[in-house]
């Protein structure tokens, strides 16, 4: 404990969080029982200044309480150099604000620990760096082309598709070989959306789940698996997907395996990635949950795990 004091959370306002299933709320909670000082700031309380960084804080106390689970102290204006740690945490969009939020944290990391590391996080957004273990993950496609995506489709049959950078299950479309809404599905992509697309193979042990996991510098630390809705294909928890226990197989441990190097390279102390059968589809980076549905569940106290390991960093 005696090498961080402050913490800085760069967080969605903790007013609008669902605390029963928030890991940023997890993460602070360990972090208040240690002895840190927490303070919270939004994004949009960034600043820069004579190469500078400044942030407009406000201490921050909080209780595992629904309904009451915060105070807010007094704002003050603070250069983030003088904090020991600075969470970057805000839920994606991936977007110009995010990555310019990285390239004004990159200035006070890593005399200032930034986690994760943002110049990392910035060049590798989640449905682009799993692409770098291409034998792990599903057939995927990144394009705009629609004639790409009707070729890709006609090849794989069934299709997932979804915007590039978004997040949380929004936008994530399943579509079959005779679906005759897919080129208005396309339209609307590509009047909603400047980017490429993403198309991937349609694996139907999504039906089984949609296995979370997470890793703390490189290594696997738990898992929850996340069963689709009847009437649904996506398993993210709040479109409705259920939580339920689970152990890693064999396939997993090895994709964790594999992967665990390029985080650590990275500077990626918490990340999430997501595993559908044998076949790893996003490795997420900017604000990963899960962790308290683990230890609901049964599993490893993980922010206390993240907590040791940043300690660890800090050394």
């Amino acid at each position: 404990m005696a090498n961080i004091k402050n913490v800085a959370v760069q967080m969605d306002h903790v007013s609008s969080i669902n605390i029963a299933g928030d890991s940023t709320f997890a993460m602070s909670l360990e972090a208040q029982a240690r002895g840190y000082k927490l303070f919270h700031y939004t994004p949009n309380q960034l600043s820069m200044r004579d190469g500078k960084i400044y942030a407009t804080v406000e201490p921050m106390e909080l209780r595992d309480v629904k309904g009451d689970h915060f105070t807010l102290g007094d704002p003050e204006r603070v250069d983030l150099s003088t904090m020991d740690v600075v969470l970057l945490r805000q839920d994606p969009p991936f977007d110009m604000a995010y990555i310019t939020s990285t390239h004004l944290l990159e200035r006070i990391h890593p005399k200032t620990l930034v986690v994760n590391d943002p110049a990392w996080v910035r060049n590798s957004p989640e449905k682009i760096f799993v692409t770098e273990f291409a034998d792990l993950m599903p057939q995927t496609l990144i394009t705009r082309d629609v004639k790409e995506i009707a070729r890709f489709r006609e090849e794989m049959g069934d299709i997932i598709l979804k915007p590039l950078y978004g997040n949380g299950g929004a936008g994530v479309f399943h579509s079959s070989r005779d679906d005759r809404n897919f080129t208005s599905l396309l339209e609307m992509f590509g009047q909603m959306f400047r980017e490429p697309f993403i198309a991937q193979q349609y694996l139907p042990d999504v039906r089984k789940g949609d296995k979370r996991i997470i890793l703390i510098d490189g290594e696997a630390v738990g898992a929850i698996n996340r069963v689709p809705a009847e009437t649904d294909s996506r398993s993210n928890m709040h479109v409705g997907g259920r939580a339920e226990h689970t152990e890693l197989t064999a396939r997993e441990q090895e994709i964790c395996a594999r992967i665990g190097p390029a985080l650590r390279e990275r500077g990626f102390l918490l990340v999430g990635i997501d595993v559908i059968g044998d076949y790893m589809t996003e490795i997420n980076v900017t604000s990963p949950t899960g962790i308290r549905e683990v230890k609901k569940f049964g599993g490893a106290d993980i922010a206390s795990l993240f907590w040791d390991a940043v300690e660890k960093k800090r050394a």
